[in-house]
């Protein structure tokens, strides 16, 4: 009876065990958590069901299953480095980075098979068919063109594998080793051509201000000679008008005096004493005069009879008597 019990203990025991066993295998498979910015693609009995999100979910056990897991944040994908030929003929390596998100998760796991390889593949077709549009030096220049060309491409066709595009940036532009030397040379004669050209704008600059300068001051030196002429004749001017006041002032001095005097005579003349004055002063000046004459003259024709000094004082006495009855002296 006791081995009975203990072989049926014993078998209990086991049941639950495995059922415990079951039990925990089943919570495992029927709880899932997924982690932030995921989503878990679930399919069941292989068809597509749900997708789950960031937190604890619950699927039908041996049933349900995660298809796919799709990472919805920012992914980085390198593009290898591929030749390219632009449209003169030059052959270039070029490579990118590529920066795109999963925008639904559906599509990145039903609308095509790898969505990394397609965007990758369609983003080096599209840049060999742009670099094939464009020149050597256009290539260089058109960079931001060569890119957001790449996104509108990429973009469009992304919508169907449900993935965005953000950016693309080209890494690298490798020309050949010839075309390197060769723009090598272009960029030095190039430098040159411009430091040739900057020199003689600077010659240039410099004799242009060294002639403005010149120019400037001979303008100032004629303006001033102009203007010293003109102090100088102003001054002229004045000193004559001063000169010819001071003459003009002398004169009428000089006649003021003259008739001051002759005024002064002709008051003294009207007395005895004043008229004997006269007479006195006029014979005087009448010798001298007869004097003068004999000085200058070597042959003077005389009167013998009136050559005489007495004659002369007598002539003039004659004068002065005659000018002083004539006055009413």
């Amino acid at each position: 009876m006791d081995s009975e019990f203990y072989i049926l203990f014993n078998f209990l025991s086991s049941g639950l065990l495995w059922l415990g066993i079951i039990i925990l295998i089943v919570l495992k498979k029927s709880i899932i958590t997924v982690p932030q910015n995921m989503v878990y693609v679930i399919e069941r009995f292989g068809k597509y069901q749900s997708n789950r999100t960031a937190g604890l979910n619950f699927l039908f056990p041996f049933i349900d299953k995660i298809a796919h897991h799709r990472d919805l944040r920012e992914q980085t994908i390198d593009v290898n480095k591929q030749e390219a030929i632009t449209k003169d003929n030059i052959g270039l390596g070029i490579n990118g980075i590529l920066f795109i998100k999963v925008v639904d998760a559906y599509k990145a796991s039903y609308g095509v098979q790898n969505y990394a390889l397609a965007v990758t593949n369609l983003a080096q077709t599209t840049m060999r068919a742009e670099i094939g549009k464009k020149t050597l030096d256009e290539t260089f220049e058109a960079r931001e063109t060569l890119n957001s060309r790449v996104v509108e491409v990429l973009t469009e066709a992304g919508e169907a594998w449900g993935v965005q595009v953000l950016r693309y940036e080209i890494k690298d532009i490798d020309p050949p080793k010839s075309v390197l030397d060769a723009m090598e040379k272009q960029m030095k004669a190039e430098r040159e051509k411009r430091a040739t050209i900057l020199e003689s704008e600077g010659s240039k600059e410099s004799a242009i201000n060294q002639a403005q300068g010149e120019k400037q001051a001979q303008v100032l030196k004629a303006a001033g000679e102009k203007e010293a002429r003109i102090l100088q004749a102003e001054a002229d001017k004045q000193e004559q008008v001063l000169s010819a006041q001071g003459e003009a002032l002398a004169i009428t001095t000089v006649a003021q005096a003259k008739a001051t005097a002759l005024e002064v005579v002709g008051k003294a003349a009207e007395t005895k004493e004043g008229s004997k004055a006269v007479q006195f002063q006029l014979a005087e000046n009448a010798i001298a005069a007869h004097q003068s004459i004999a000085q200058e003259s070597t042959v003077v024709l005389m009167d013998g009879q009136k050559s005489g000094t007495a004659n002369v004082v007598a002539e003039a006495l004659a004068v002065s008597a005659a000018i002083t009855k004539q006055g009413g002296i």
